[in-house]
């Protein structure tokens, strides 16, 4: 509603003053659009601003497109307070199954997040990036984009190397119910230790990568078979983060088809590549102080960016939108990526940098076996999550408290993550993230476990839309907006910005439950508000979905 409403606004804005930017916007506390067009009018027919806004309101009001909204002049702004028809038609969308999704759209997406190196299990470094991707996918979906979602495999590079070595020498047997990926983060701790005690190794480890470059289908396979059991684990975690991916993408399958060959004839062609002992591209031109980008070491082999070419050139024939995911000490590499791509004259991705999320305790490292995977981290919330279910619902059984507290503890954890604006860093405190009373995924889930309940002991009602209260007026209003903040998710690339919407929706509704009777109301009062629980709570349940969180009816 609030996007129809908005343009509409706009387009008798245009048509009222000729000009196409009208300056409108959110109005704060004081309207609920304002517009800043009478500063710019001002200019061109030398008049005061205020003046022109006054003359401005007089007009508009005069529109009968605007309906029931009502316009104002404050100083040189025009102010816009919606009617009794938007609330009215805001509530009843918000009733609709799948509010908030908008038209299908043509453009084809491609989002590639997580990527994590297949030598280990995912750490809590890494979930950040599955949030903030898995949250983007599912708002993309909701927007009517078709998207495919993928993973990058490394299955190429020097740590996978150490993992096939240590398989064939360490001799390192699986514990007995032992996640695959744990497993091979053993194999390669272990050979790395094997490595710092014998250098020597490493001139194996280099002949493993001039192979698996060449082909050798030996070992490729042992490479292969390395990295798909590790993957095996990785899913199975992103599976406990509600996360899901269309497509692994291989990166050895570069080699394999002849695109990495491909690109490095093209980049030999450019201006701007030379080739001595190595093949580089000269980026200074694009500000870089170290000009060297190198495609090509001197054994002949490639390098990881030069199968990252590949596989964006891959990318962009079968997609109109790129999106990456990617760590913020990625920048550099990232910036060099799309430097190349351009002078290649390919479509470069969109990439959204984070900042990394950690833990009171400190940094991780896989390579020196110091980290806390993911796995350990969901443990441990579902742990205490457990706890303070049971200590709210002991009359519940055992299971559905343990049921309970696997979506408590999954909604703790991603919205904590997402919450933060990406650029930004965050440290994970369990405490504060599976606090009922604090603005937590917990918090929103329980606000829409109070509406399901509120719902329940009503029974039957007529839907009705008559809203007066302060605390009535402002929950429906926010309601309307919910379709708008998705559009914006999607066009900003920016989910904090749902999960703000959804933590004010949840304490927009707690405040009118607390002021405005439901259940103790009667007549016209009833049931309008009984039909506003019922868009809160339908609201919710979309938000959190798409934030990749279980809507929870009973908590």
């Amino acid at each position: 509603m609030f996007r129809e409403t908005y343009r509409n606004v706009e387009r008798v804005l245009r048509a009222c003053t000729g000009e196409e930017d009208v300056g409108l916007a959110g109005g704060g506390d004081h309207a609920d659009l304002a517009s800043t067009v009478a500063f710019k009018l001002a200019k061109k027919r030398r008049l005061a601003p205020r003046q022109i806004a006054a003359e401005l309101a007089e007009r508009l009001r005069a529109r009968p497109e605007l309906g029931d909204i009502v316009v104002e002049a404050k100083g040189p702004y025009v102010n816009f307070h919606f009617g009794e028809t938007y609330l009215r038609e805001g509530v009843r969308r918000a009733l609709s199954p799948g509010y908030g999704d908008l038209p299908p759209r043509s453009e084809r997406v491609v989002l590639e997040h997580t990527s994590a190196n297949p030598n280990g299990p995912l750490h809590v470094g890494h979930i950040r990036n599955t949030v903030i991707g898995d949250s983007l996918a599912r708002a993309f979906r909701k927007a009517g984009y078709p998207l495919e979602v993928q993973y990058y495999l490394n299955d190429m590079g020097r740590q996978i190397a150490i993992v096939s070595w240590g398989f064939d020498h360490l001799g390192i047997g699986r514990h007995t119910g032992e996640k695959e990926d744990h497993y091979v983060a053993r194999v390669y701790v272990a050979a790395n230790r094997a490595i710092e005690e014998n250098p020597e190794i490493t001139e194996q480890i280099d002949r493993l990568m001039q192979r698996v470059e060449r082909g050798d289908r030996e070992t490729v396979q042992r490479f292969r078979t390395a990295v798909a059991m590790c993957t095996e684990g990785i899913k199975k975690t992103l599976a406990a983060l509600n996360a899901h991916h269309d497509r692994f993408v291989w990166e050895s399958d570069f080699i394999r088809i002849g695109d990495v060959d491909r690109v490095l004839d093209r980049v030999r062609r450019l201006p701007q590549a030379h080739e001595d002992d190595t093949l580089w591209v000269d980026l200074s031109e694009f500000g870089f102080e170290k000009k060297k980008y190198i495609l090509r070491r001197s054994d002949g082999t490639s390098v990881y960016s030069t199968r990252d070419l590949a596989y964006h050139t891959w990318k962009a024939r079968n997609c109109d939108w790129m999106i990456d995911v990617l760590g913020a000490d990625h920048k550099l590499i990232g910036a060099q990526l799309i430097a190349t791509l351009q002078l290649l004259g390919e479509r470069p991705p969109e990439i959204v940098y984070f900042e990394f999320v950690s833990l009171p305790e400190g940094s991780m490292s896989t390579r020196a076996g110091k980290f806390v995977s993911a796995d350990e981290l969901i443990g441990e919330v579902t742990a205490k999550a457990f706890d303070e279910v049971t200590a709210r619902r002991p009359e519940l059984p055992e299971a559905e408290r343990a049921a309970i507290a696997r979506s408590v503890a999954i909604a703790a954890i991603r919205y904590d993550i997402v919450k933060i604006s990406p650029e930004k860093s965050t440290v994970f405190d369990w405490r504060e993230a599976l606090d009922f009373e604090r603005q937590s995924g917990p918090y929103i889930q329980y606000a829409h476990a109070r509406a399901c309940s509120i719902l329940e002991k009503a029974g039957a009602f007529q839907e009705t839309f008559e809203y007066r209260t302060e605390h009535e007026v402002a929950l429906a209003k926010h309601l309307a907006r919910f379709p708008a903040v998705i559009e914006q998710v999607v066009q900003e690339l920016r989910p904090h910005l749902l999960a703000a919407y959804a933590r004010e929706l949840a304490d927009l509704f707690n405040t009118f439950y607390h002021y405005d009777p439901v259940l103790q109301s009667a007549g016209v009062t009833r049931t309008s508000r009984l039909t506003l629980v019922r868009a809160v709570q339908n609201t919710l349940k979309e938000a959190l979905e798409t934030l990749g969180i279980d809507a929870l009816r009973s908590m």
